[in-house]
């Protein structure tokens, strides 16, 4: 699967969120000026469409996505029952990459995709190595024996510990889908009716 591979505080910055996770002093100071040699000017006053395509940009690159992944997505949602931009956010916090990050056995999304791509997870006890594969509630995700040794992960395990939503729980060495998320216990700072409104045009 394509990925993203350019420079990832550029896009934080244009979009005016820290999209990656990302720790970096110099990105916190510099969060909210436009990337580019005339970043410090005011930006300008954006159109309707304009706010539309950046919030559609800024959680297409939040989840680490490609748009035609992203737009398969959408259209996954809109055939679904319920409320089209908040079937979305389900179906995004849902994607194994998210719910491994969510558990708290990586740090970022960008770790967590490769933890799993590197085939270090799995669903009930069987690898799972696709990034987008959709959870279910009742599922068992895990790592392999070997993977709780690296550094990495250890690291990612202690330090977000507390972090896990009401919708997952987990103990030690593996966590559990109880339930589908609800729009409170997503990712917030997301309008996603924006989003919904771009593709709508």
């Amino acid at each position: 699967m394509a990925r993203y591979t350019g420079p990832k505080n550029k896009l934080s910055r244009r979009e005016g969120y820290n999209l990656f996770g990302s720790t970096s002093r110099s990105l916190e100071r510099r969060l909210n000026v436009p990337p580019g040699e005339h970043g410090m000017k005011r930006r300008r006053k954006v159109s309707e469409y304009g706010l539309q395509l950046r919030e559609k940009q800024k959680v297409k690159r939040l989840y680490g996505m490609m748009e035609r992944q992203f737009r398969r997505f959408f259209d996954m949602a809109s055939r679904q029952t319920g409320v089209t931009g908040e079937v979305l956010l389900q179906l995004l916090e849902r994607r194994l990459d998210n719910v491994v990050y969510r558990l708290g056995f990586a740090r970022t999304r960008p770790m967590a995709r490769q933890v799993v791509a590197h085939g270090h997870v799995l669903v009930n006890g069987h690898k799972v190595d696709v990034g987008s594969y959709l959870v279910r509630p009742g599922e068992t995700i895990s790592l392999a024996e070997k993977s709780y040794e690296i550094p990495g992960i250890q690291d990612a395990m202690a330090d977000r510990a507390g972090s896990v939503p009401p919708w997952l729980a987990r103990d030690d060495r593996a966590g559990r889908v109880l339930r589908l998320p609800d729009r409170a216990e997503v990712e917030p700072g997301i309008t996603e009716q924006l989003i919904v409104e771009f593709y709508s045009r």
